[in-house]
């Protein structure tokens, strides 16, 4: 079998680069210069493979919006406040992979039309989730809410799950988005995501879920 063409890994390897940077400094801090001095090419190099800053934001989002639609449908199976936990932990990992569109979530947004409407989508579709979540806790008889109260409650955990890394830099801008703070941010929060059902968990799974938080709270 022919080894994969050479374009290919390089544009796959500019990829990773640009995220990691992205990452690490913010979006704005990253420009292309920088980008081909870490991947040791030539502007023209990478020109080539993404003529412009956007196209590499745009293939990024791609990446994430396309492991968002394949963890969201796992809403559905949602049953017990473990499973809720599990849920929201693999969540709030896919974000923190891609946590520059988060911590610089309006700027890019202001800047990036298609960003833009694709974002309105993605809150839709994580809307939509928590509800799927929020009816399987009901299902499994760990939580009891009116059906009028679903929606508002749906949004609240979106509101919050979309901010939090925002939340978390705002608190230590010089440690919070660093890979060595992921596991606490991740626990922290889901369990902030998840305290929003505290008031309507019934007492066992009010229980288990502080069990589960330990000491991330």
């Amino acid at each position: 079998m022919p080894p994969p063409k050479k374009p290919r890994r390089t544009a796959e390897r500019i990829l990773e680069v640009t995220l990691d940077l992205f990452n690490r400094f913010g979006e704005p801090n990253v420009s292309t210069t920088l980008i081909s001095a870490e991947l040791r090419i030539s502007p023209g190099n990478l020109y080539y493979h993404y003529p412009a800053k956007d196209e590499l934001i745009n293939a990024l989002f791609d990446r994430y919006e396309h492991a968002l639609d394949a963890l969201l449908p796992a809403a559905e199976g949602v049953a017990h406040v473990e499973d809720a936990w599990l849920f929201l932990h693999m969540l709030f990992e896919l974000v923190w992979q891609h946590r520059f569109l988060y911590r610089d979530l309006n700027d890019l947004l202001s800047k990036n039309r298609r960003l833009e409407t694709h974002f309105q989508s993605v809150l839709k579709n994580k809307g939509r989730a928590m509800q799927q979540l929020i009816d399987g806790l009901q299902r499994g008889g760990a939580l009891t809410l009116d059906a009028r109260e679903v929606e508002p409650l749906a949004t609240s955990m979106v509101v919050l799950a979309t901010y939090w890394q925002s939340y978390e830099y705002v608190r230590d801008p010089r440690h919070a988005l660093e890979p060595e703070q992921a596991a606490v941010s991740l626990n922290r929060g889901a369990f902030h995501v998840l305290s929003l059902l505290l008031p309507h968990l019934e007492p066992a799974s009010r229980q288990h879920l502080h069990e589960l938080a330990g000491s991330y709270r």
